[in-house]
């Protein structure tokens, strides 16, 4: 009698409090995401300057390098020797890199803290925080020539992640993509290639004719996947680009900077790393299968740092009448990787110098911290919540760029949990921070975040809540 009288008085009181419960303070929430950039306007060249070279492409054959032959007609060395042997090969490399110098030779062996560049068009960024630690001109709109593929190179990644293709599918030649001049495989109407194979041909020998079918396989033609280029771009937050191919032939209208230039380039390396593995590659042989027969096809880097520099880690060059010479060269020394972007270059041997330049001044300036390790905190309480406790975590790793010699092992690292966490709590909502510290001054802060949801209590739930501790202290 004593029980049921005491649970009736309970009863009573939570219906009593329920006017208050339902009255907690809630913690104001965080206000997630940023307003959508305005939207940019592209602006189109007025008038293009003709180059004449029909003479010049007459007089090259598929056997001829040069080493600095624009892509208008066949981009320096890739992709133009067939038949030939891989020690013949090298040996045509030998006789187009003749001029260059011993020190061209054992390129960053010395680095250079100097940095003067002779290109128009620069920007120096470090990777795992996307700092600049040097630009010229970084913001002029300029045609990227096969710059352009690394762009083609980032859609044809994310159709891979997607599960839209794989590396195992067979792409077939239109007529369309086999007429694609300048830099280029020789791809057959009706012949096909592997995804993968056809990564090969953009990513070494900078092929022109692979760029459009990919885009055709990918996206039924050339014109909507140049449509998906300009929507990738302006979520990526590259203000000053408009693609017009997807090949980076000279067109009106199709520009590009410095600075988008290496934005494209780091999501590109960040998110897809296997392509170093490609790009990396100075020499490797395709297989033609079509009406004519089986032939071998010779592919060769167009990209001289991938023999000519320690550092270099890829990335694509690119070179047009009217573009000249430009790279997105990428290099990794210890922990710290960079981008050197270069654009307008008068000469082959000048993009490259460049790019080796503010690799080596950004290698001889740069330290980079990296703490990857969990979160001390493993569960904080919760007010108000259907559970009392919730599992937590490290957000995003964090990452500190130095470039003024400081010692990094001294960084110091304290976590702060919030003092009032309310329900409900989603899955990823900040619960507290690491804060970071180097000789006493704060240099970072990274997130403490919620490992799963707690819903907000109900009545009802304090009502069984309570009922489960009567009972609880019932039986004692």
């Amino acid at each position: 009698m004593r029980t049921l009288t005491a649970a009736i008085l309970i009863v009573c009181m939570v219906f009593c409090m329920s006017g208050s419960i339902y009255a907690v303070e809630e913690e104001d929430r965080l206000q997630g995401g940023q307003q959508e950039k305005v939207k940019e306007e592209m602006e189109t060249e007025a008038e293009t300057e003709e180059t004449e070279r029909t003479e010049e492409e007459e007089k090259k054959t598929e056997q001829e390098i040069t080493g600095e032959a624009a892509e208008g007609t066949e981009e320096e060395i890739g992709g133009k020797i067939e038949g030939k042997t891989e020690e013949e090969r090298e040996t045509v490399e030998e006789e187009a890199t003749a001029g260059e110098t011993e020190e061209e030779q054992v390129l960053g062996k010395d680095m250079d803290t100097s940095i003067q560049i002779s290109a128009p068009s620069a920007l120096l960024m470090e990777v795992s925080t996307g700092t600049v630690l040097f630009e010229q001109d970084a913001d002029t709109k300029r045609p990227p020539a096969s710059v352009t593929k690394i762009m083609t190179m980032l859609l044809i990644f994310d159709a891979i992640d997607s599960g839209k293709i794989s590396l195992e599918d067979k792409v077939p030649v239109s007529e369309f993509a086999a007429s694609m001049g300048g830099s280029q495989v020789f791809l057959e109407v009706g012949e096909t290639q592997t995804v993968e194979t056809m990564i090969k041909c953009i990513s070494i020998a900078s092929a022109n004719d692979a760029c459009v079918a990919m885009a055709e396989y990918i996206s039924g033609s050339e014109e909507i996947f140049v449509q998906e280029m300009n929507k990738k771009a302006k979520s990526l937050g590259m203000e000053n680009t408009n693609f017009v191919n997807c090949n980076g032939l000279d067109a009106q209208g199709h520009v590009t900077t410095a600075r988008d230039i290496a934005i494209m380039s780091r999501e590109l390396i960040t998110k897809y790393p296997q392509i170093h593995e490609y790009a990396m590659t100075w020499m490797e042989n395709i297989t033609h299968e079509t009406k004519k027969g089986s032939s071998e096809f010779g592919l060769t880097n167009t990209n001289k740092l991938v023999r000519q520099y320690e550092y270099a880690t890829g990335l694509k060059t690119g070179s047009t009448g009217e573009a000249k010479f430009c790279v997105s060269a990428t290099g990794k020394k210890d922990d710290v990787e960079l981008i050197a972007v270069v654009m307008a270059a008068e000469t082959s041997k000048e993009r490259f110098s460049d790019a080796i330049k503010m690799m080596n001044y950004g290698f001889g300036k740069c330290q980079v911290y990296t703490d990857e390790q969990p979160a001390k905190t493993k569960s904080v309480s919760v007010k108000n919540g259907i559970e009392e406790q919730v599992e937590v975590e490290r957000g995003e790793i964090y990452t500190y760029l130095d470039v003024k010699g400081s010692d990094i092992k001294a960084i110091k690292r304290k976590e702060k949990i919030k003092k009032k966490i309310v329900a409900p709590i989603k899955k990823g909502d900040v619960v507290g921070t690491m804060i970071y510290t180097l000789d006493g001054t704060e240099i970072g802060r990274s997130d403490i975040v919620a490992k799963s949801s707690v819903k907000k209590a109900g009545f009802f739930d304090y009502l069984k809540k309570a009922m489960t501790e009567l009972l609880i202290g019932g039986k004692k």
